[in-house]
């Protein structure tokens, strides 16, 4: 798995300390941006926090490409509507006869005679899959027969409000292994573009109980 910031607002914590003084004061915009120092802009950015005025987080923006994860997870990122998603068509672009790469789930690799199984499986798809290809049929009709673990890759384009929220759901220990993945390295690209933003982003057990109840994972979540 691959995921890389491409494109961020620029000076984002900046942006959002200017939107939400823009609330409540008489001057103009720039008078406002000649104002704020590092420190009120920190100091500013703790308070929305704290206080949940989160509409103005949504004026900065953080691009995304992500390579080398399944389509089980591509479909689960873009359930979060509020992002924007570009994603490699399997319609228009077709996969080579070197065979389409895909993902072995760590808990089928660790057995061996299960492991076999299903790369075996996969390899059978794969050669019908090229075998529909051989006889003219198009891709976007081929294509359904290829599985979940054909790896995809995508863009995506969200708010800081958003990925608050998609790192709050997907960061959480109880969250399925590969979404998790890709969602903390996403934390990890944008930690030091917007620290102050992103100070205490992840799931609700680090600032309090996990909401989970009696399905808690019952451990501590690292941001690493």
């Amino acid at each position: 798995m691959k995921v890389r910031l491409i494109n961020y607002t620029k000076d984002p914590e900046k942006i959002v300390a200017q939107s939400a003084r823009l609330c409540y004061s008489a001057l103009s915009v720039e008078d406002l941006e000649e104002k704020l120092t590092n420190e009120s802009i920190t100091k500013l950015i703790k308070k929305i926090m704290k206080l949940g005025h989160y509409s103005v987080l949504e004026h900065a923006t953080f691009t995304f490409a992500i390579e080398g994860i399944s389509r089980v997870t591509s479909h689960q990122l873009v359930r979060h509507r509020l992002a924007s998603f570009s994603q490699q068509s399997q319609r228009y672009v077709k996969i080579n006869k070197e065979g389409f790469p895909y993902i072995v789930p760590k808990s089928i690799a660790k057995d061996k005679k299960l492991a076999k199984i299903f790369v075996d499986a996969i390899e059978e798809l794969d050669g019908i899959y090229q075998l529909l290809l051989d006889h003219h049929i198009e891709a976007e009709d081929a294509r359904y027969i290829l599985p979940q673990a054909v790896t995809t890759k995508i863009i995506i384009t969200a708010n800081a409000r958003e990925l608050l929220h998609i790192f709050k759901l997907r960061c959480c220990n109880r969250a399925q292994w590969e979404i998790r993945e890709a969602a903390i390295k996403m934390f990890q690209e944008v930690k030091n573009i917007a620290p102050t933003i992103f100070e205490n982003a992840g799931p609700p057990c680090i600032l309090g109980p996990c909401p989970e109840g009696e399905l808690s994972c019952g451990k501590p979540w690292s941001k690493k």
